[in-house]
């Protein structure tokens, strides 16, 4: 079975789309990690929001979203990868696609920190100390355009 990209704006996005890449965010952050918090937090919509995700057979098995924040560095978010097809190596894959998109832009993620290790093979490094939120330790990164 083969993994396909895809890439799209909001205003790209057909409905049925929009709500499966929600229902894996949901079914992660929400429900698997039991975090209670506004999922729908405005930003997917905003102009220069890229969602990237890579299904199988047609169905979402992992997904990000790039926001453009206003100092024009690229944030990466909401990475998440389906129970089903979590160690074959698809969040790598998608942090690649990812960071072709971002280019030569500076770009910023707030990692889950047991992900540190990913996240530093794709050239992030620790930019700040730890954290928790929603109960979940998280680790500020960033990569600079080399």
């Amino acid at each position: 079975m083969s993994v396909e990209f895809h890439q799209a704006g909001f205003a790209e996005l057909d409905t049925r789309t929009f709500h499966d890449l929600l229902r894996l965010r949901i079914d992660v952050f929400v429900v698997e990690q039991s975090c209670a918090y506004p999922e729908l937090d405005g930003r997917d919509v905003e102009p220069g929001t890229r969602h990237l995700w890579l299904a199988r057979d047609g169905v979402v098995v992992a997904y990000l979203r790039i926001l453009a924040d206003p100092d024009g560095v690229a944030r990466i978010g909401r990475v998440v990868v389906a129970p089903t097809a979590r160690g074959a190596g698809l969040a790598g894959a998608l942090l690649t696609e990812a960071l072709a998109v971002v280019g030569d832009r500076p770009c910023v993620l707030e990692a889950q920190t047991h992900l540190v290790g990913l996240y530093a093979g794709h050239g992030f490094t620790v930019s700040g100390p730890g954290y928790v939120e929603d109960g979940i330790p998280h680790t500020p990164m960033r990569r600079n355009p080399n």
